[in-house]
Parts: structure tokens; C-alpha cells; sequence
């Protein structure tokens, strides 16, 4: 049934340490983020502001920190990314078709990419038939629009596409655009489960 599979990336793929980055921010004097960050991301993440204003949108309320200290504690949610995902997602691309669609910025894709390596990444990259970010789409999850460009772009059946991510919002969306869904809880279930779940049976 299933014939094309779309992942999120971040805690299905990569390994998010989100405490790691309130700890990194904490040190320069942000204890929690506030409403005003929170869209500021919203914004970053949809390519709506340049990176260099997401930062001075930090320095409101850190004045003291510079701009790289400012990106280090942002990156510091960045994670692992475990080679045998990767494996299990070379093996996957054979038979399915294979899309990344996340909410992101450009700061942190420039992270991973020099984390992992050109040739982990480039090898990642090719596994998709395309890959979506957020902050070039100029929409995130879980605006319906999202979903229903990539089902119109490649003329996609809902109910034989495969939606993947570990955040129910976003999950509730791509069920309501119609796509079959694994609301993945981080944590406690890894993305090569997959098969596991019976969700590819007949396929």
C-alpha cells in the first residue's frame, strides 16, 4: 500500500539535546525562552528574517552575549546522528519513495552539515527525492499548505504516502491533508522501528 514515505528530521533522524542548548543559553544569561523568541523562531524558521536579526533578537535580552556565542549555545541542540540510521535509510530508499520535510534554519543546517561531513551528508541527502526546509519553503509545520504542496509537486497519493515525525501537531495536520501517519515518540521508539509498527504491510 505504502509507496512513499516523508520524514521529519530532527528526533527521527538526528538527535535533538535540547537541554543542552537552555544550559549553553542559561550560561550567557537566558534562563527560559520568552513568547518574543519563540516567534522569532517561528519567523527564522519560515526564512522570513535574516540570521543576523534572529541573533540581535537574542542580544535584547543577553546585551553581553556576542554573536558566536549567541550561535554555539543555538547549535548545541544539535546531536548525533547514528550511522546505523543512515544504513537503515539506504536501505529504504530502494523501494519507497523518499522525501525530508522539517522545520528548520539555516543555522542549524550549516551545524549538521559540519558536524557529520560532507561525504555523511551528501550520502543522507541522496537518499531523498527531495529534501524541504522550512526556512526555503517560506511555510513550517503544521501549516496544511506544506503538505498539500508536496503532494501536488509530486502528484502524491495520500493514502499510499507515509508521514513520519515525533510531534502530534504536525502528525494531526498530515492526517487532516489526508497522508498515513507515525507519530514517532522520541526517546522511546527509533525511526528503523519501522517495519516493527506493521504501518508498511502490504506494500
Amino acid at each position: 500500500m505504502i509507496n512513499t514515505i516523508i520524514f521529519d528530521f530532527g528526533d527521527v533522524f538526528l538527535n535533538l539535546e535540547k537541554q543542552a542548548a537552555v544550559e549553553e543559553f542559561k550560561k550567557l544569561g537566558l534562563d527560559e525562552p520568552n513568547e518574543e523568541l519563540l516567534a522569532l523562531n517561528t519567523e527564522f524558521e519560515k526564512g522570513k528574517i535574516t540570521e543576523l536579526a534572529f541573533i540581535e533578537g537574542f542580544q535584547k535580552f543577553i546585551p553581553n552575549a556576542s554573536i558566536d556565542q549567541i550561535r554555539f549555545a543555538w547549535n548545541a541542540v544539535i546531536g548525533e546522528f547514528p550511522l546505523y540510521r543512515l544504513e537503515f535509510l539506504q536501505m529504504l530508499c530502494n523501494n519507497y519513495r523518499l522525501f525530508l520535510l522539517t522545520n528548520t534554519d539555516a543555522i542549524h543546517i550549516d551545524r549538521f552539515e559540519h558536524k557529520v561531513g560532507m561525504s555523511f551528508s551528501g550520502d543522507f541527502y541522496r537518499c531523498f527525492e527531495k529534501v524541504y526546509y522550512s526556512f526555503e519553503m517560506g511555510m513550517r509545520k503544521p501549516e496544511p499548505e506544506i503538505f498539500n504542496q508536496l503532494i501536488r509537486q509530486h502528484d502524491l497519493s495520500p493514502k499510499r504516502t507515509l508521514f513520519v515525525d515525533d510531534k502530534l501537531e504536525n502528525i494531526e495536520a498530515a492526517r487532516a491533508a489526508g497522508l498515513q501517519t507515525w507519530h514517532l515518540q522520541a526517546g522511546q521508539e527509533d525511526v528503523v522501528d519501522l517495519f516493527d509498527k506493521k504501518i508498511l504491510e502490504g506494500s
